[in-house]
């Protein structure tokens, strides 16, 4: 039988290494689809990218349709007669074409915005990858890596959100635009509708605006000057800050100059301080009144693409008599201020500074500023508060409170006195006392109560004035005054409408609330009549009753003077920006008769109206037999608790356990309501009257 013989060959020899050849087989395969997968994953997103671009091209406006396309919002604002103070939104100017696009217009913003916008499909992946290695490095964005295609897709169709999904949107419109139109056609576009501050859309407006003539005549200088102001425009604007415009155009002119668009010697001589900007028109101090009115609209009406017409409060008459009052007060090389308020807060006139082109910083509103004396106000709203009355008795003299001696302006000391005499004189030795007696965060918190917004120590020397205030907000303070003793909150916007006259917002009446008792509102009348009478004071005077508080702080860098006569409260600031001595500057000088000259005007047509400082004092604070104190009423006024907060009469604070107040008066019914300390009690009880307490050495 025959037998079938397999010759098997022997096996190979085992190679070395050839235990880890499985390893090394399966981390092979796993790179191989991991790049499988990576490479179909990427053809996926490029065609979902592809699909995307192409039909947003085909959804895109054509050229002519984005011509005409434009952005931001037309606002026309009214004085409270109906006429129109401004028109504010965006000027286009007109389109110029391409080829009438003078040549270094041209370069100058590919050299700024995109030095390689010819060569890119409309995002820069070079532009992208420097933005996030800055990022990396830095921490932050300093590099948007936008290319001028980006910013004109963002312009026309967009928003200055910096959310992901708004830049992946910009890149889709982007590469659509590349898809749609030539290079050229974009750039058109592009210088066309960019916002270059000012107003100024295009540059046609910017050209118009900041040199006087067309964007077809724009030079060398003025092409650098435009095209670095995309970056900031609000910033670099001529308008705003000149010399910033010429410092940016000097940075453009190298980049110029580096991308091979101008020499480095036509750089060097181009000499940009050379260029006269043309004179701002149409600009006055009501712009300060807009730029503080306008920002309202957000809260009043939400968002809104629609023009509409804004009806203020302001009253063109009075805007410019405030105007000429501070032109023609404010001493050399100062600025000054001024806001006027109508009885319920309506602000009749805003001047933020001596000249809105020169420079549109709002100091009514924006700046913060030492009030000196004027916060006087808050430390004897707090002493009347308190139990004093104007004709109680106080001492001028010498005083030392935690190391720190206050010194009286005239340096000398009357001795006794009553409080109306030290008010009306402004003796800052009796303002101390009375601060550390009432206690310095009582006075903090009547000024937080009066509308005081900004930050309040209460070391010692705050009774002075030493807080940094806003002018609106002591305005308001001494309108809450004129009202006696109720609050008044400041607004300038009343009505807004659509173009077509419907309503979209209508300001309701407000509701009012007491922020201090009416004898205590009367009492501070009286002292501040009497400052002006024969005080500090005496500039303000116009021939009917006024009531004010003149302020002068450290080396004469401040001068305020704040005051009310027939329902109309005016507050007025002058100073130097940098903070530097003026020379004479005291708040009963300037101020005063800048305010003196517009109240004349404010109050010519209305009645003359005494004020009412003869209010009858709660019995708790009149009779000092045990009978009448405890029969005081305490809705008759509030008081302030150990931390300086107002607390509610009809919900009186617990008495402290280490300071129980004796039986037969905590009982009594009708008592005045317990205070927060025991001096406090005393005097609110009747048991020491002010001018018995003891004095410090």
């Amino acid at each position: 039988m025959a037998r079938n013989d397999f010759r098997r060959s022997p096996p190979p020899p085992p190679r070395r290494g050839r235990a880890e050849e499985p390893s090394s087989s399966a981390f092979g395969r796993l790179i191989r689809r991991l790049f499988v997968w990576g490479a179909s994953l990427a053809l996926l997103g490029l065609l979902a990218l592809a699909v995307a671009v192409g039909l947003t091209a085909q959804s895109l406006p054509d050229f002519e349709e984005i011509k005409t396309t434009q952005s931001e919002q037309m606002i026309v604002v009214r004085a409270r007669d109906g006429t129109q103070l401004v028109s504010l939104g965006p000027s286009y100017g007109k389109w110029v074409p391409y080829d009438q696009i003078p040549q270094v217009m041209k370069d100058a913003m590919l050299s700024t915005e995109d030095k390689r916008y010819y060569s890119h499909v409309g995002i820069d992946p070079i532009g992208l990858a420097r933005s996030f290695k800055v990022r990396l490095e830095e921490g932050k964005w300093k590099q948007g890596g936008s290319t001028i295609t980006q910013q004109l897709a963002r312009t026309v169709f967009l928003n200055n959100s910096r959310t992901f999904g708004r830049k992946l949107r910009e890149a889709v419109l982007s590469l659509a635009l590349e898809w749609n139109f030539s290079k050229d056609q974009i750039l058109e576009l592009y210088l066309n509708k960019v916002y270059f501050g000012g107003g100024a859309y295009g540059i046609d407006s910017a050209s118009r605006k900041f040199f006087g003539h067309p964007g077809t005549e724009i030079t060398l200088p003025e092409a650098a000057i435009i095209a670095g102001l995309v970056k900031a425009p609000s910033h670099y604007a001529p308008t705003a800050d000149a010399e910033a415009a010429v410092g940016r155009g000097t940075v453009v002119l190298g980049l110029m100059a580096t991308n091979g668009k101008i020499s480095q010697a036509e750089a060097a001589s181009t000499d940009l301080t050379k260029i006269k900007f043309a004179q701002e028109t149409g600009q006055n101090s009501v712009r300060y009144f807009t730029d503080w009115a306008l920002p309202q609209l957000d809260l009043l009406l939400g968002e809104t693409d629609q023009p509409i017409e804004v009806w203020t409060t302001l009253d063109v008459k009075l805007q410019n008599e405030a105007t000429n009052a501070i032109q023609n007060n404010v001493p050399k090389g100062a600025q000054g201020a001024m806001v006027s308020m109508d009885r319920d807060g309506a602000v009749l006139a805003l001047v933020g500074g001596t000249d809105y082109v020169t420079s549109n910083y709002n100091r009514a509103v924006n700046a913060v500023r030492q009030p000196g004396s004027a916060w006087k106000l808050f430390v004897y709203l707090a002493a009347l508060e308190a139990g004093y009355t104007p004709n109680a008795e106080v001492i001028d003299e010498p005083v030392t409170i935690d190391g720190w001696s206050p010194r009286n302006s005239t340096g000398d000391f009357a001795g006794k006195i009553d409080v109306r005499t030290a008010f009306a004189y402004s003796k800052n030795t009796v303002a101390a006392q009375l601060g550390q007696e009432v206690g310095f965060s009582a006075v903090a918190a009547m000024a937080k109560r009066f509308g005081i917004s900004t930050p309040i120590s209460t070391v010692p020397s705050m009774v002075l004035g030493t807080n940094e205030v806003r002018l609106i907000d002591m305005t308001r303070a001494f309108a809450s005054i004129s009202a006696k003793g109720a609050a008044v909150e400041p607004y300038g916007i009343v009505k807004v409408t659509t173009t077509d006259g419907k309503v979209l917002y209508q300001r309701q009446r407000q509701g009012t609330s007491a922020l201090v008792p009416a004898y205590v509102a009367s009492g501070i009348t009286d002292m501040l009549q009497t400052a002006v009478s024969i005080g500090t004071g005496r500039a303000a005077q116009i021939g009917r009753p006024v009531a004010g508080k003149t302020g002068t702080t450290t080396a004469n860098k401040d001068g305020w003077f704040l005051g009310f006569s027939s329902g109309v409260t005016t507050g007025v600031w002058m100073g130097r920006d940098d903070d530097r001595p003026v020379p004479g500057l005291q708040g009963g000088t300037a101020p005063a008769r800048a305010f003196a000259s517009f109240m004349k005007a404010a109050v010519a047509n209305r009645p003359v109206e005494k004020f009412e400082t003869d209010a009858t004092l709660p019995a708790w604070q009149l009779e000092p037999d045990d009978e009448m104190l405890m029969s005081g009423a305490p809705e008759d006024y509030y008081y302030v608790d150990e931390q300086g907060d107002l607390v509610n009469p009809e919900q009186p604070a617990e008495v402290p356990a280490e300071r129980p107040v004796p039986d037969n008066r905590s009982q009594s019914p009708g008592r005045a309501p317990p205070a927060a300390n025991e001096d406090f009690l005393n005097e609110a009880t009747g048991r020491v009257r002010p001018a018995e307490r003891a004095r410090p050495n």
